[in-house]
């Protein structure tokens, strides 16, 4: 039985709360049956949409399926010759699609601009921007300019692309710019005080959540910031996902529950949904399953807008931001 027609069903709230199933395939299977409907077929004909971290996982998934609604994919890869054969594996599902490869070190700030410069040459505009590119360190490391690599990854990396792609996202009157996250994250607070994790015993697993906590607390202020550009700002977690990045890095979580680890085309569905649904979803939230989703789970996560600002602030002046 569900709620009124348009509300959250019960059952989809139950698996949200009780986590296991709901982020396994057996929540995604459950779900479909009340989940808003597909975009449509060609829903992104004449679109442009980038990818980070898109020569494999997540990130593959998610060119593919844009590939397939016509969209123009940039792949914004670390390393050309894997982002080659990602292209060859999209083009070998959906001949004619229209792959651009682009090298993209998103850790690093002189490839994120020399990127961003040469996409602003090449491109009109751009539809979608969808930061997917993650990390989890065995061992504390650092970017080329000194900051702990999770966080220059998933935070100053993108929000030094978003930056400097903003002009390209507002050419189209509708940018959508989306945030890959995890639900990791519900586990972590802001880390406010140490966002570098300079304090305590690091732990990779630790980190990641850590940042992509960061990435949904800064969600709404992104939405707010290119609001006035047309631009809107997404955050979404893909669930538990059967990825070669997971099998690496948690090999006893695989171990553990592989046979219920989503497929790579299912955690990339909500942020596909998200790019190409219309009407546009309502900017500045966090979605899992095609549906918003709180942003917390423990009172311990919470923090107060004067913190998450204060972050906000110092992250962007990490990254080379210029606010105002």
């Amino acid at each position: 039985m569900t709620d009124a027609p348009g509300a959250t069903p019960r059952l989809d709230t139950l698996l949200d709360r009780t986590i296991v199933p709901g982020f396994t395939r057996l929540g995604i299977a459950l779900r479909r049956d009340h989940w808003p409907a597909d975009p449509a077929p060609h829903a992104l004909r004449g679109a442009t949409a980038l990818v980070t971290g898109s020569n494999s996982g997540i990130g593959l998934a998610i060119a593919d399926a844009l590939a397939a609604l016509d969209a123009s994919v940039v792949l914004a890869v670390r390393n050309r010759e894997r982002g080659e054969r990602a292209r060859d594996r999209i083009l070998a599902a959906h001949p004619g699609a229209d792959i651009l490869v682009t090298e993209c070190d998103i850790a690093d700030p002189d490839s994120v601009t020399a990127c961003a410069d040469r996409l602003v040459d090449q491109l009109t505009g751009l539809n979608v921007l969808i930061h997917n590119a993650g990390v989890l360190p065995p061992k504390r490391t650092e970017s080329s300019d000194g900051h702990e690599l999770s966080l220059a990854t998933h935070i100053l990396g993108p929000l030094r692309l978003t930056d400097r792609l903003a002009p390209l996202l507002a050419a189209t009157g509708a940018g959508r710019v989306i945030f890959v996250s995890s639900g990791g994250m519900y586990t972590q607070p802001l880390a406010v005080d140490d966002p570098e994790y300079l304090r305590g015993g690091y732990r990779g697993a630790t980190a990641y959540a850590r940042t992509k906590r960061m990435q949904v607390a800064f969600t709404p202020i992104i939405a707010e910031r290119y609001a006035p550009q047309g631009i809107s700002a997404h955050s979404m977690h893909p669930g538990w996902v059967d990825t070669p990045g997971i099998t690496d890095a948690l090999p006893g979580f695989h171990r553990l529950v592989g046979p219920l680890l989503r497929t790579p085309a299912e955690g990339a569905d909500t942020a596909v949904w998200l790019a190409a649904t219309q009407p546009p979803p309502p900017s500045g939230h966090f979605w899992h399953d095609r549906r918003q989703r709180p942003e917390h789970r423990l009172r311990r996560t919470r923090y107060s807008s004067g913190e998450v600002w204060r972050l906000w602030l110092d992250c962007n002046r990490a990254a080379g931001v210029t606010l105002y």
